[in-house]
């Protein structure tokens, strides 16, 4: 699999060197040079497979020979060793398409779990006792996902920086009480601020040689190509008479979600169309109207996961419909305030569901645009009890803590507290290692 740099294109490597790097020259974003596609006789033959066949089939597509197939089952047996994709009716034509039954209750899993098995792979079959420092921002769930996947992981650190006081109390918990090879930093400042500092030292030659930097966040191609998995499970669970009209309301941070929803529809899954659901931090819909790229100073909002202005994926995103020559203008979009998800949370609670705020957001946007003869999937990326202090609130409920949150919820914070500067990061990471 040959990959090129964004940024500059003469810069390519393979699967492995990608994932490896996390990011090219110029922290450039990584994208493969040739997007398989599916045959329509194909995806038939495809949808009947079961999830775990299916993922390894869609995989090497990409991947070709770069692993051996019986090592790629293995990862990806490894990866997805939890419950999948689950769809749950909502209304007659709107289900939720819930990703959140894995070990973090959330979407992330999937993701950060494949690149745990893929990065292991090359610290230990390839680079012998290569060691690797993960460091990576989140804006609530990419950090649980992240540890877990590479906790106790040999010959690998993490380094997880997040926004002080600005996710859920039972995020932190998930992901700040591991410890071992797991260092979590608070930082006085927004995700951006995070994502910045994870910038700047991508872009510190000395750093990045003398740890083995890599980053966890959805900008490792890894990631995604684990997530396109999903899209097919949950268009493989849903009706052949959903399937004709079938639209997917994703809510949107980083937008690498989006991202491999459209990798999915570019491979031959016949999505007729996406909607990229915002909240107030809506960079990206305000681009689509105007055509201005103008990001915002980041707003804190109740679906703290997308507080972010300057979304990572966003590249990839254009770079896909440049190359299938899609017009960008077609892609659905729109942004919720918070006020106005508390209603949908009540909504969805009269129909019989129990949500959490950035699940609310798809669905809102969705039951607005979805026409009558359409049939719409939203996105449930977390599970409601991570938010439980937002969702009692509003609906007047007492969500009982899964057994994945219980046994952290008590548990001491082991974070370190710093300033967004990157100086005290730097030298930081040099003693950590």
């Amino acid at each position: 699999m040959k990959l090129y740099n964004l940024k500059n294109h003469n810069e390519q490597v393979n699967f492995l060197q990608a994932v490896n790097m996390g990011l090219g020259h110029k922290q450039g974003l990584f994208f493969p040079k040739h997007l398989p596609t599916i045959h329509p006789y194909e995806l038939e033959k495809l949808l009947n497979m079961d999830f775990f066949t299916r993922s390894i089939k869609i995989l090497s597509m990409f991947l070709k020979d770069e692993i051996k197939s019986t090592d790629l089952k293995q990862y990806v047996q490894n990866a997805f060793s939890f419950p999948g994709p689950r769809i749950v009716p909502v209304l007659k034509n709107i289900s939720c398409c819930e990703l959140f039954h894995g070990p973090t209750l959330a979407f992330k899993d999937f993701g950060a779990r494949f690149m745990a098995q893929i990065l292991s792979h090359i610290n230990n079959s390839i680079m012998k006792n290569n060691k690797t420092t993960i460091l990576t921002a989140t804006s609530g769930d990419t950090g649980a996902a992240v540890a877990h996947a590479f906790y106790k992981i040999k010959n690998v650190n993490v380094i997880i920086l997040y926004p002080h006081g600005k996710i859920s109390k039972l995020q932190e918990n998930l992901f700040c009480t591991l410890g071992h090879n797991i260092t979590t930093i608070s930082i006085n400042g927004s995700f951006d601020k995070c994502q910045q500092l994870v910038k700047q030292a991508f872009n510190d030659q000395e750093l990045r040689v003398k740890i083995g930097l890599n980053s966890a966040n959805s900008i490792n191609i890894s990631r995604l190509l684990a997530q396109i998995c999903y899209y097919f499970e949950a268009y493989a669970l849903i009706s052949q008479e959903n399937r004709k009209q079938l639209v997917i309301s994703i809510p949107c941070g980083n937008f690498g979600n989006l991202t491999a929803g459209l990798l999915a529809k570019s491979m031959g899954l016949p999505i007729k169309s996406f909607i990229a659901a915002t909240n107030v931090n809506d960079t990206v819909p305000r681009f689509l109207s105007t055509g201005k790229w103008e990001p915002h100073h980041c707003i804190s909002t109740i679906s703290n996961a997308m507080d972010i202005s300057r979304p990572n994926n966003w590249p990839r995103v254009q770079e896909l419909f440049h190359r299938k020559q899609w017009k960008i203008k077609k892609l659905n979009f729109g942004s919720v305030s918070d006020s106005i998800t508390k209603k949908t949370l009540s909504e969805l609670k009269n129909h019989g569901y129990i949500s959490e705020p950035h699940a609310a957001i798809a669905y809102r946007l969705l039951k607005h645009k979805l026409q009558h003869d359409e049939f719409g999937l939203f996105l449930g990326t977390a599970h409601p009890a991570k938010f439980k202090h937002i969702v009692d609130k509003i609906l007047n409920e007492n969500i009982q803590l899964p057994e994945e949150l219980k046994k952290y919820s008590h548990l001491p914070l082991l974070s370190y507290y710093m300033k967004p500067n990157f100086n005290k990061l730097k030298k930081f990471l040099l003693l950590k290692q």
